[in-house]
């Protein structure tokens, strides 16, 4: 059995320490429809709000646990988050701009590690590209194109994810 796709979410907010949200609460009960029944599981998928955020975060870890769902390597978990993100976009769920802005935000509170370095420049090019006629973070970029560059560095952000292995659940 495998997880369903919003786990690469839920293991991105975990490895950035975010708090539990209904984002944890709905994964849980789309867990358990898709078979996954986990004793863990099934009390998260009952929670409701307010959260108390110090039991949230130790039953989220056993949920976790009781998965065999790993996050402790952040850089390769915010990576496949990055491909979520992607392949919501291409999906129509989400913008380019809405991806940017998530990437760039991410980019930001882990310390601008190198990796996510090109989602800030391309997020601030085009967000100068909507005010103004010229922008300097990406060389090259300007209104006519910028959308496809964009597309263009999704599409190869997201083929070198299908060569990375899958998360699964043990």
């Amino acid at each position: 059995m495998n997880p369903v796709k919003s786990t690469t979410e839920i293991l991105a907010l975990k490895a950035l320490n975010r708090d539990i949200d209904m984002t944890w609460v709905e994964w849980a009960c789309d867990m358990l429809a898709n078979g996954h029944n986990t004793e863990h599981l099934i009390i998260l998928a009952g929670e409701r709000e307010p959260f108390n955020q110090f039991e949230m975060q130790t039953l989220s870890e056993k949920v976790l646990e009781e998965l065999g769902l790993d996050y402790s390597n952040q850089e390769d978990t915010i990576r496949k988050y990055a491909c979520f993100l992607i392949d919501k976009c291409f999906d129509g769920h989400l913008t380019p701009i809405q991806v940017l802005t998530i990437l760039k935000d991410i980019y930001v509170e882990i310390g601008m590690e190198k990796y996510l370095d090109k989602f800030w420049l391309l997020y601030f090019a085009k967000v100068d590209l909507s005010h103004y006629d010229h922008q300097w973070y990406w060389p090259g970029g300007n209104r006519e194109n910028i959308d496809m560059i964009i597309s263009e560095y999704f599409t190869t952000w997201r083929t070198s994810c299908m060569t990375d292995e899958i998360t699964t659940v043990a």
